[in-house]
C-alpha cells in the first residue's frame, strides 16, 4: 500500500527520525531519573532504619532487654512509620508490630531485606505494601529487627516517572503534529515547483514559480528557478533567432558562391572567362561563411563555459600595444589617423587570445565604419573604481542611443551598415568575452559631429580588478 505523499516527504521523515532519537534519549533519561530517585529513596529509608536501630541498641546496652521491649511497645503504639520485632536467641518472638522476621536465617549475620507487609485498607480489603528492614543480633543474643513501609516513597517515584512519561508523550505528539504541518507546507511549496518543472518539461517555457514574499529558502529557490527559466527562454529565443539570422545572412553569400561557381564552370566549359578569378572570389565568400560560423562557435563556447578558460595575469598595455602595431598600417592605408594612449604597469586577469579577438573586432569595426580623414584612438587606463578599461573611439557615424542596447545582440546590423561586409556578430562576441571575464561592454557617443563626420562611437571593454 502506497503511503500518501505527505508521509513520503523528506521533512516528515526527518521529523520521525528526530522523534525517534528524542524518544530514545527520553527513555534513557527516564531510566536514569527512576534509578536515581528510587536509589535515593532507598538510601534515605535505610538511613532512617539504621538510626532507629542504633537508638534501640543504645537503649538495650543501657538497660537490657526489658527496656528495649518497653520501648518497642511504646514506639509501635505511636505514629512512627517503623516495623519492629524483638526475638529470643532461638528466634522466638518476644514483642513487636510484626509476627515474624522476613529473613529466613534469623540467627545469621546482620543483614538487610526487602519484603511485603500485609495490611487492610479503608474498605477492609487485604493489601500488601513494600517494605525494607534491618536485622541485628544484640550483645545478649537477642535478635532485633527494624523495618519501614516504603510504599509512599515508591508511589512518589512512580508519580514522577508517570509525569515524565506524560510530558514525553505530549512532546512526541506535538512534534508529530508540527512535523505534519511543516511537511504539508514544504510539500505544497515543492509541489508548486514540481508543477513548474513539469510544465517546462512539457514545453511551456512561460511557466514560473510563485514567490510568496516570505524571503525564506523557498522564495530563494523560486527566484533562482525563475531566473534560470528566464535565461533558458532567452537562450532558446536567441538560438531560434540565430538560426533564422544565419539562414538569412548566409543565404546571399552562399547563393553568390554557387552562382560564381556555376558561371565559372560554364565559362570554362565554353572556353572563355577567368576561372582563377572566379575561384578566388568563391574562396573569399567561403572564408566569410567560415568566419561567421567561427564567431558563432566562439560565442557559444564562452557562454557554455560561463567564464573564460586559461586566465592569467598580464599587463593590458602589452596586448593593446601589439594590436596598435598591427592596425596602424591598416589605418594609414585607409587614410585614417591612428593613436594609442596606454597606461603601463596595470594588471588584469584574463584569456589573452579571447581579449585580443574582442579588441580586434572593435578595431575592425572602427576601421570599417570610419570614413577616410577620420581618426581612431585606442586607450588603456585604470578607472576610479579600480577597473581596467580598454576603449576604442572613432569619428564614424556612431550608433543612436536607442540602438546601443540592441546592437550587441547576435546578427543585429543597423541600416547604415548593410552595405558593409559582415555578419553582425562582432559586438556580440565582444560582449560575450566581457561577460566571461566578469566585465561589461559600454557604448557611448564619440568626440561629436564635426562637419560631415561624426558623432563617432566610443566602445569600452571594462575588466574587473584582479583578485
Amino acid at each position: 500500500m502506497r503511503l500518501p505523499r505527505l508521509f513520503r516527504t523528506t521533512p516528515f521523515r526527518l521529523t520521525l527520525l528526530f522523534l525517534a532519537l528524542f524518544a530514545a534519549a527520553a527513555s534513557a533519561f527516564l531510566a536514569y531519573i527512576y534509578l536515581a530517585t528510587a536509589g535515593e529513596a532507598t538510601r534515605r529509608t535505610d538511613q532512617n532504619i539504621t538510626r532507629e536501630m542504633r537508638s534501640l541498641v543504645a537503649a538495650y546496652d543501657r538497660a537490657g532487654v526489658d527496656a528495649v521491649n518497653q520501648s518497642l511497645i511504646e514506639r509501635a503504639a505511636s505514629e512512627r512509620p517503623f516495623l519492629y520485632l524483638l526475638m529470643k536467641p532461638d528466634g522466638t518472638r518476644i514483642s513487636g508490630s510484626i509476627a515474624e522476621s522476613p529473613l529466613e536465617d534469623v540467627r545469621g549475620a546482620p543483614s538487610r531485606a526487602s519484603f511485603s507487609v500485609t495490611d487492610y485498607d479503608a474498605q477492609g480489603r487485604l493489601v500488601k505494601h513494600p517494605a525494607r528492614g534491618f536485622q541485628e543480633r544484640l550483645s545478649g543474643g537477642e535478635i532485633l529487627f527494624v523495618g519501614a513501609d516504603v510504599s509512599e516513597d515508591q508511589a512518589y517515584v512512580v508519580k514522577i516517572v508517570r509525569a515524565l512519561w506524560g510530558a514525553g508523550a505530549l512532546v512526541i505528539v506535538l512534534g508529530l503534529a508540527g512535523g505534519l504541518l511543516v511537511s504539508r507546507n514544504v510539500s505544497r511549496s515543492m509541489g508548486a515547483l514540481n508543477d513548474v518543472v513539469a510544465a517546462v518539461r512539457n514545453g511551456d517555457f512561460g511557466a514560473r514559480a510563485t514567490v510568496r514574499g516570505t524571503r525564506d529558502e523557498f522564495d530563494e529557490l523560486s527566484e533562482g528557478v525563475n531566473e534560470m527559466l528566464d535565461r533558458l527562454e532567452r537562450s532558446m529565443a536567441g538560438h531560434r533567432h540565430a538560426g533564422d539570422a544565419i539562414a538569412h545572412d548566409l543565404r546571399s553569400p552562399l547563393t553568390r558562391l554557387r552562382a560564381r561557381l556555376e558561371t565559372a564552370y560554364l565559362d570554362v566549359e565554353a572556353g572563355k572567362g577567368n576561372a582563377e578569378e572566379a575561384l578566388g572570389q568563391a574562396l573569399d565568400d567561403t572564408d566569410g561563411v567560415l568566419k561567421t560560423f567561427g564567431a558563432v562557435l566562439s560565442i557559444a563556447r564562452l557562454q557554455a563555459a560561463g567564464q573564460a578558460p586559461d586566465q592569467v595575469l598580464f599587463d593590458p598595455a602589452d596586448l593593446a600595444a601589439d594590436l596598435a602595431e598591427l592596425y596602424e598600417p591598416t589605418c594609414e592605408d585607409k587614410g585614417l589617423e591612428f593613436d594609442a594612449e596606454l597606461t603601463r604597469d596595470l594588471q588584469v586577469r584574463g584569456n589573452r587570445e579571447f581579449l585580443a579577438q574582442a579588441l580586434a573586432n572593435l578595431l575592425d569595426n572602427a576601421v570599417k565604419y570610419t570614413p577616410a580623414g577620420g581618426a581612431i584612438m585606442l586607450r588603456v587606463r585604470r578607472r576610479s573604481s579600480g577597473e581596467v578599461e580598454y576603449s576604442i573611439t572613432d569619428t564614424g557615424p556612431g550608433v543612436p542611443d536607442e540602438d546601443r542596447a540592441r546592437v550587441v545582440e547576435r546578427f543585429v546590423r543597423l541600416e547604415n551598415s548593410r552595405s558593409e561586409p559582415g555578419s553582425g556578430l562582432g559586438l556580440s562576441l565582444v560582449a560575450a568575452v566581457a561577460e566571461a571575464h566578469g566585465g561589461r561592454l559600454e557604448l557611448s557617443e564619440g568626440p561629436g559631429k564635426v562637419g560631415e563626420m561624426g558623432p563617432g562611437l566610443r566602445v569600452a571593454l571594462i575588466l574587473p580588478r584582479p583578485a
